[in-house]
Parts: structure tokens; sequence; C-alpha cells
């Protein structure tokens, strides 16, 4: 990227003479301390995907500077890299996205090792003094990075300005690069308080028709803030117009170095490969020869002219003993056992007649039919098999494949007498509305259509653990017994494809609107790119809909449950501790919903229960193993639980469940009484009363995410744990009583209880402390707001965690909490910690301070409100609190 024309829209006409302009200066002059610009660079640098942080190299002092530096470079990195993710796209946005007909290592080596690219971009855009340093391991880092510097080109509203890249590899593996840039423009207005980021990711591309390698370019971009200004806006307004302009220029002068794909020619690569198939065209005199010959039938030929030459020659016997005209038994016993042989051989020979007539007819009757409607639409070419076992007496089989999706099967053709078949057939599934899961393949013995057939093998392919793109030309092993002991395996071309685009993903929603019977947002693509990466998902998956929750273990365990066509998951990332995993709806058998508990806080419990053998990759989040092998997964505390349980059984019943069993279930349901109403515009309107007292207090050190930056929690797939949210101090002050007396609040006992109602939390309830680690502790909590602390009366599921300080007298106890019941509960959790030390200074007296963040789990547009209200709040109560806290501790002394 050869600069950014940041200030091409119309913020910055008022350079500074202006009023406007100089307003802006006085509301700006206050936060350029280097402070705070540390301090915020800190809290930025934790926005990055998480790969930027998992990128380990070897540090190096050399420089590289030429061409064959560079390839070493690449060599060094890529023996360093693995397993760390793809990072993920900026928020900001894509500017350029394009497939070009050469390999991710040549891509990489022209974007950033060529001189001669980088001066034709910079001619192009108008940059002067183009400076490119070499790339090098500077000051102990450990990562390859390096410097570019330029003058950009004046514009109608800025001046010419000196820009500095710092550009960084935080992935590079042979197969995916990405290059992370920070561009700096201090000379600009504001240029000092922000920094725009650029990711340029290259990973490989579909196969050409040709067989050569492809690769994908996808340049995103954000703004980083470093300190807080009221023209951000105005800024990221300019920036968006001048990095969209930038990279059109960029992309016209990479088009003249490396030839540009079509997606819709590569498209057709599923056309040209299969009309490249030649299906084995064999005659049925052909076949017949080959099928018929062996002993069985060559002996009962034989031994039936011999016969009929026998009676030509005989001559008639008289009729003795039970015979009559017409009727001639043996008369011994050697005859009656040549009678039976010839017996039993006719009849094996008709058997095999009958079967090759049968299976004559069954020639693959799905092979080229096309499939019909729009949507999902999955092609199956079976291309061979191999080492396929021999269950026929001639040492072969008569092998056929079924393949089943989604309740629908297609069957192959029968390959006679053979143990490496050749197929090249097609097969079609009709468009779906929503991705395949599973695709079942099994291979079977032809034994006639009145029998048995045997199974010489089966496979399960499952979407979501495979890159459709690898799925183009793969080998599949076949299990079971026959086919585990021959390594048997089949030779597949799979395509999944979608004909509609992305108005496939909004019809599926809508029918599953009219099932909820609420309204599903469509979720942005940044949105489904982290869901995607957070479970490992293929990019045909898109997220439905996810709320918070707890999945009860030995200990509740609070976290969100992501729902999508295809899966249902869970994610949790607490104190440090980060469980997720994921199972398919057809691997549910049954949903039951209990009554609510006092082991579930009140709340109703939903059990999942899997099928037999499925769902072993998430047993680590199941609750029980019944007798019968088969997990079952409890969930309790939903937020909103009537939207959840219908989205949920909505869902199911899509994916899973046959017509009879949906009509069951429709017969059996109870309509639910209560529906989420609160609106944020109602709430808006609640906490307009609060405002005016809200803004007079001081709530300094508490960090008010901006919607930007709010959106970028959520649309870059950080799912937030403690860890994560930004903690500021919102009480800090010292106590006339004893570390030891303070801790009495977190101990479970009768003043615990007491203080807590005191501070308006009714029914208050909490489990045992468990140990998790050495000298860490957890419980749950649960309680319900008095209607003077809220007037909705929400509930709260909490979890807190004790341990001691290191090296001091003291605790620290951070605490998790969801709310329940009250408007758009759902969008955020609330982060605490406290800490509280003794103070060697004093006999009796302890310092504490609470600490306090909230993690946006969802974007509105009234987070500002909401913050300081529940900040206020927060203040209020932990007065009350530790006021009574004192009280109890003179009367009890």
């Amino acid at each position: 990227m050869r600069g950014e024309d940041f200030f091409t829209s119309k913020e910055e006409k008022q350079p500074a003479p202006t009023f406007a302009g100089r307003f802006a200066q006085i509301f700006n002059k206050n936060v350029v301390d280097s402070a705070s610009v540390t301090s915020t660079e800190a809290t930025d640098q934790s926005d990055l995907p998480e790969t930027l942080d998992s990128f380990i190299l070897d540090n190096k002092s050399e420089e590289q500077t030429s061409s064959v530096d560079f390839e070493e470079l690449m060599k060094n990195i890529t023996t360093k890299d693995q397993g760390s993710e793809v990072p993920s796209t900026l928020a900001g946005g894509v500017v350029l996205d394009q497939i070009y007909a050469t390999t991710p290592q040549e891509l990489n080596s022209l974007l950033f090792s060529d001189a001669n690219f980088q001066k034709s971009v910079a001619d192009v855009q108008g940059s002067t003094d183009l400076q490119i340093g070499p790339w090098k391991y500077e000051n102990g880092s450990e990562s390859a990075q390096r410097v570019v510097s330029y003058t950009k080109a004046p514009s109608k509203l800025i001046k010419a300005l000196k820009a500095t890249e710092e550009q960084m590899y935080i992935k590079a593996d042979g197969k995916v690069f990405a290059v992370l840039s920070s561009v700096g423009t201090p000379d600009a207005p504001y240029g000092k308080t922000f920094k725009a980021e650029v990711l340029y990711c290259i990973t490989q591309g579909p196969e050409q028709p040709s067989g050569e390698q492809s690769s994908r370019l996808e340049v995103s971009w954000r703004m980083n803030f470093l300190q807080s200004t009221m023209m951000k806006s105005m800024i990221e307004g300019g920036a968006r117009q001048g990095i969209k302009e930038s990279f059109e220029q960029y992309g016209k002068v990479l088009t003249q170095h490396v030839k540009p794909l079509d997606l819709k020619n590569i498209g057709s690569e599923k056309d040209q490969m299969l009309a490249s198939l030649q299906v084995e065209r064999q005659s049925d005199w052909k076949l017949a020869v080959q099928y018929f010959a062996n002993f069985t039938v060559v002996s009962t030929v034989l031994m039936g002219f011999y016969v009929l030459v026998h009676v030509w020659l005989a001559m008639p016997s008289t009729i003795q003993g039970l015979e009559f005209v017409g009727l001639d038994l043996p008369d011994s016993i050697g005859e009656l056992i040549v009678c039976g042989v010839l017996v039993l051989q006719g009849k094996r020979v008709l058997e095999l007649m009958s079967r090759f007539m049968q299976a004559r007819v069954q020639k693959g009757s799905d092979h080229g039919i096309k499939a019909q409607g729009d949507g999902w639409l999955l092609t199956v070419a079976l291309i061979e098999g191999s080492n396929l076992a021999a269950v026929d007496s001639s040492g072969f089989s008569d092998p056929y494949v079924v393949f089943t999706c989604n309740g629908k099967t297609r069957s192959s053709s029968i390959k006679f007498q053979k143990s490496d078949p050749l197929w090249n057939e097609i097969f079609e599934f009709d468009a779906m509305d929503e991705p395949p899961s599973v695709l079942d393949v099994e291979v079977f013995d032809f034994d006639g259509p009145f029998d048995e057939a045997t199974s010489l093998g089966r496979a399960e392919i499952n979407f979501l653990k495979y890159n459709i793109s690898d799925l183009s030309d793969i080998w599949i092993p076949l299990q079971g017994k026959l086919a585990q002991a021959c390594q048997s395996k089949l030779h597949l071309r799979i395509f999944l494809n979608n004909t509609r685009g992305t108005n496939v993903v909004q019809d599926y929603i809508t029918k599953m609107e009219k099932e909820v019977g609420k309204k599903i947002k469509l979720r942005s693509p940044q949105t489904n790119s982290a869901f995607q990466k957070l479970f490992g998902l293929p990019p045909e998956e898109f997220l439905i809909n996810d709320f918070a929750c707890h999945l009860k273990r030995r200990m509740p365990l609070q976290g969100r449950l992501f729902l999508s066509a295809r899966i249902i998951g869970f994610h949790a990332d607490l104190f440090g501790h980060k469980t997720k995993f994921f199972f398919l709806w057809e691997d549910i058998e049954d949903i039951q919903i209990i009554p609510p508990t006092l082991s579930s806080m009140g709340s109703p419990i939903v059990i999942m229960t899997l099928r037999q053998g499925r769902g072993f990759d998430a047993r680590h989040g199941a609750r029980t193993q019944d007798t019968e092998g088969r997990l079952k997964y409890h969930f309790h505390s939903f937020v909103s639980f009537n939207v959840a349980h219908r989205t949920i059984m909505a869902l199911w019943k899509a994916r899973a469940l046959t017509p009879e069993q949906k009509v069951q279930i429709v017969e059996e349901a109870a309509e639910a009484t209560t529906v989420q109403t609160a609106e944020e515009e109602s709430l808006a309107k609640n906490l307009q009363a609060s405002e005016e007292e809200i803004e007079a207090k001081s709530l300094h050190g508490v960090d008010e995410e901006s919607e930007t930056k709010s959106l970028l929690s959520v649309e870059s797939g950080s799912f937030l744990g403690v860890g994560d949210v930004n903690m500021s101090v919102v009480y800090s002050s010292v106590l006339s009583l004893p570390t030891s007396f303070f801790m009495e609040l977190f101990r479970g006992s009768e003043i615990d209880r007491r203080v807590m109602e005191r501070a308006g939390c009714l029914n208050y309830s909490h489990s045992p402390w468990e140990s998790e680690k050495p000298d860490v502790y957890q419980r749950q909590l649960y309680y319900k707001f008095d209607k003077h602390i809220s007037r909705y009366r929400g509930e709260v599921t909490s979890t807190q965690q004790k341990s001691r300080l290191s090296g001091r007298n003291g605790w620290l106890i951070e605490e998790v909490m969801t709310l329940h019941g009250v408007p758009l509960g759902d969008y955020f959790t609330l982060h605490v910690r406290y800490q509280v030390e003794d103070l060697p200074s004093r006999s009796v007296g302890c310092s504490i301070q609470v600490n306090f963040g909230i993690a946006w789990l969802k974007y509105t547009r009234q987070q500002k409100k909401m913050t300081k209200n529940i900040v206020l709040n927060l203040q209020e109560r932990v007065k009350v609190m530790f006021s009574v806290l004192e009280k109890e501790y003179v009367s009890g002394a």
C-alpha cells in the first residue's frame, strides 16, 4: 500500500484558521500527553486478532537486503510458523479481494521484496521520496519487520505528507502469508491521534483448469486511534474513501505484473473436470463373457452337455417300481446323487443369470440426472475404487456405491468381478436451502434384488471439517472390518456450490423467522468470519443467533451458545480458561426442557441428548453419558429463554427430524407465554430521567467504548473473556477493618447474606467454593434486584473466582455477571475485580480497589448511556456494601 488518502472527505476543509478548527483543537489539546498515548496504544493492541500474538520466531540480528536473503527469510519463517491461525479480516472492511494466476509464494515475493513493483505503485499514486528498508529482526523483535517511507502527493484539501509504514509478518507457513502494515501520517491534521492498519492476507486459491495453482489476495483495514478526539468519525470517513481510492490504483498496478482470474471462470472448473471423466463402456456380451467365465458355469455347461448326449444315445428303459409314463425315477443311489448335483448346478447358474440381468437394469440410474432448484447444489463424481474386499468365491466382488445426503440417496452402477473398479460417474443432489452437513458413502456387493447386500465399507464426509476446495479431488479411506483389512478406499471429486449467492442465506433466515416468531438479524461478513474462525468452520457457514447461558457440568460455566444452520456450538473464556465445542443438529436425538431448580438458579434447563456414537469430539462439554453411550448436554440461565428455546427447536426440526417427528413435536409443544418485548427505545426513555444526574458525577477512569470500537470487538472475532475486557477503577478507598473480616463478604457466611440484602439483592444464594487449581477457588451466585435498584427487577447469575495476591497479605476476587430479565441483557456481560490487602501502616485497616469493565457481545446505539447508568449503579451499591460491612465489624467488635 503506497500511502492512504485519509482525508479526501469534507472533514478537513478547515485546516486551522477557521473557528471550527480552533474549537476542535481546544477539546483535543488536553489529551496529547504521552501517558495517555502509551495507555491507549496498549489498549488498542489488545484488539488485534489473536493470531497476531501467537506468531513466534527466533531472534535474528542480521538484515536481509537482497532477494536471496528474502528467500532465506521466508524459509526461516516457514519452518517456525507451525499451527498459527489465519488472521481475521479487519473491522474497517475489505478494499481488495482478487484471485491471481500465480502461487502464494510468488505473489508474496512480488508484493514484499520486488522494489520495482513498489516503485510502480508509488509512481501511479504520485508518491515521491520512496525509501524501502530491509526486512530484519529489530530490537529483539520476534517477527520480521521493515519500514517503508514516502511522501504522499498533495490533494485538494491536504498538502503533501510524509508517511511511514511499519510492516510486520504475522503468518507465513508456505501456503498463507499475512503482513500487518501500520501507517502513520503525523503531519496531517490530528495525525498524531491515529494510525491506519492494513492487513495483507495471501492464501491459496482454487486450482486452475490447467492444473496450475492460483492465489487469493485480500486486503482489509481499520483505524487505530491512539488518543481520544472529537474528529474521530470524520477522520474515519476520510480514511475510508482515501484507502478505497489508493487500493483501486494498487490493484491496477498489480494486474500489470500478474494475471487476475475471473471467479466465474474458476467456477467453471467443476464443469471442466467433470466433462473430462470418461465412463468405462463395455458391451453386454463382453460383460457376460467376463461374468460367466468361471468354474461353476463352465462345469454346469459341460455336465449338461454330457447328460444331453447320454439321453440321445441311451435306449428308453422299461417302466418299473413307482414309475409311470412320463416319470423316470433314479434306479440307484448313484443316479440320485448325479441328479441332485445337476439340479444344484442348474439353480446356481439361473441365479447368476438373474443377478446379471437385474444388475444390467441397475446401471446407476442417477448418473447424469441434473439437480432441480436453486440453492446449495452438491455434485459428487465417483472416479474409482481401490482394494475392495473380495466376497465372492471367484476372488472378486460386484461393487456399487450408495451416497446419502439430507435423506436422499444416489446409487452407482454395478461393476462385475472387480476389486479395483473404475466408475467415472457423476451424481447431483437437488438444491438445498442450507449447506449439507454430512455425506454418507457406503460400498455394497451386489447379491441380487432380494438378498441383503454385503457392506464392503463405509465413510462419512463431514463438510464442517473439510474445506470444500480440498474435496475437489480426494481419496476417502473406507471404514469397516472388510475395508480396513484390505485398506479399501474410494476416489471422489466433490463440489458444493451456492447458486443463489447471499440470497440463500437470507431466504433461510426468513424461513427460520416464521418458525421462531421473532426477527433474526442477518450477521455481517466480519461477524460470520469471526464465528467461522472461532470454531474452525468452512466459509459457507453462517451464524443465525447466539445467546448468553450457562453450561452445567460439575460447576456451571458461563459462556455463549452459537446457533448456525448446521451446528450448535458453545464458547466460554472465563478467568483465562477457554472452553469450546460444537456438534451437528443431526447428532441430536432428543431435546427436553426441565423446570427450574435450585441448582439451575431458577432457570429452565435445556437437555440435549445426542445419538449413540455421536459428538465424541465435544464430550468434554457433556454433563453425563447414559448406559447406551449417549452424551447429554445441559444448558440453562438463558437471558431470553423463550426466544432461545424457539430458535433451537426450529433449527433442530429443520435439520434432524423426519416429517412424522415434526408433526408430533408440533402437537406436543406448548406455546410460549412470554416474549421479550423491551426494545432499545424504551430503554432510552428509562435512562433519560437519570442522565442529568449521571453527567454531573465524575466517571474518570471509566473507558466508555465508542460505537466503532464496540463493533470492532464483535466484528473482529474477539469473543471476550476477563483478560480481554478493559478494566478501569471505579472505587478506591481505605476501610477500617482487617482484610480477614472483609473476606467475610465472599465466604458465604451470614454477614455475606445480610450485606447483599442491604445492597438490594433479594433471594441471594450461592454455591460452595470449589478449588479449580492450587490456591484458586470458584463459586456461583444468584440473586434478584430490588425494585429500588432496577425497575425491571432483573435476575443476576454470577461466577466469582478468588486467589491470594502474590507476595502480599491480600486477595484478588474476579467476578463475571450476566443480567436476566432486563432489556438488552444479552448484549453484554459485566466484569468486576476486587483487590483488597492489609495496610502495614495501620493496625486495623485495609485498602480496597474495585475495577469494572463491560464486554459488549452485540452492538447497540445505547452503549454510552448504558455504561454510565451501570457504573453509577455499581458505585452506589459498592458504597452501601462496604458501609454495611464496616458497621458489621464495629457491632461485632
